[in-house]
């Protein structure tokens, strides 16, 4: 027929709709279509080297994907959707599917999160000897270890905040929580790394209760609740790439350590100015 592809052409599409997802039968065939005005399923399934067995599975997968459609005539016809509609099409289903996929998978974890918290905490029986002090070098953990303590906090929430400094709008939300639950919230930062951005959102604490003070430079990243737990931030000294290793403690004698460390450098600080 003269509208076949040229093979060249045939073999680079062939391969690029099996990047997106299609299978190589289901490339194959939307490849003879797109060609072609129609076909009947047979006549499609020797112009594309697709089994006769295996023809229709192949064009209801098409039409289910929304390549192909069924033009009903004296027989069955299929005739392919045209690309500029058929991708973008596709491409919105399955971002739809992936999302309500990952909402059931998150509503199950959250399920399976408190079974096996329970299975854990039967488990493990008596504390271990450092279980006040735990590593964590996971960003994600590190955040969750940060918001489950902010959730806790009842009197203090104290800060060594220093670069690379980090925005997120739920942790801005939790400090103002925090805030109403009438906690104390504390920030000393370092003069001169803060940019445009993080001195807006510094500005909107200082306008919602938090207390910041700046100084010219800071040992650590801390934050540090009610004087008893909190994560101490530790930049890695040995390797090239900067990354941050949080140690997670939970201790009277090292908050004590801390809320102490911390006092200090507030009475060598200043409150950070204002915009006129």
């Amino acid at each position: 027929m003269p509208n076949d592809l040229p093979d060249a052409e045939y073999q680079r599409f062939w391969k690029r709709l099996q990047q997106i997802g299609l299978n190589l039968y289901e490339a194959r065939s939307y490849l003879v279509l797109v060609g072609h005005p129609r076909f009947k399923a047979l006549e499609l399934a020797a112009r594309s080297h697709v089994p006769r067995q295996k023809i229709y599975e192949v064009l209801d997968s098409l039409v289910e994907k929304g390549f192909a459609q069924v033009v009903q005539e004296k027989t069955k016809l299929f005739s392919a959707v045209e690309p500029s509609l058929a991708i973008p099409s596709y491409f919105a289903r399955r971002a739809q599917a992936m999302q309500t996929e990952l909402s059931e998978q998150s509503r199950s974890a959250t399920d399976l999160i408190e079974d096996l918290n329970a299975s854990y905490s039967e488990g493990q029986g008596g504390r271990g000897t450092l279980d006040f002090l735990r590593i964590v070098s996971e960003p994600l953990q590190t955040a969750t270890e940060y918001r489950r303590m902010m959730l806790d906090a009842q009197h203090d929430y104290l800060e060594f905040s220093r670069p690379p400094y980090a925005i997120d709008p739920v942790d801005d939300q939790m400090v103002r929580d925090s805030l109403h639950r009438g906690v104390r919230c504390r920030l000393i930062v370092e003069m001169g790394t803060l940019d445009d951005i993080h001195r807006r959102r510094l500005i909107e604490f200082i306008e919602a209760g938090v207390e910041v003070h700046q100084v010219p430079s800071l040992p650590l990243k801390l934050a540090l609740f009610d004087g008893r737990k909190g994560l101490l931030a530790l930049l890695d000294p040995v390797i090239t790439k900067p990354s941050w290793t949080a140690v997670v403690f939970d201790h009277n004698g090292l908050g004590e350590a801390m809320k102490g460390l911390f006092e200090q450098y507030w009475q060598s600080s200043t409150a950070m100015p204002m915009p006129h």
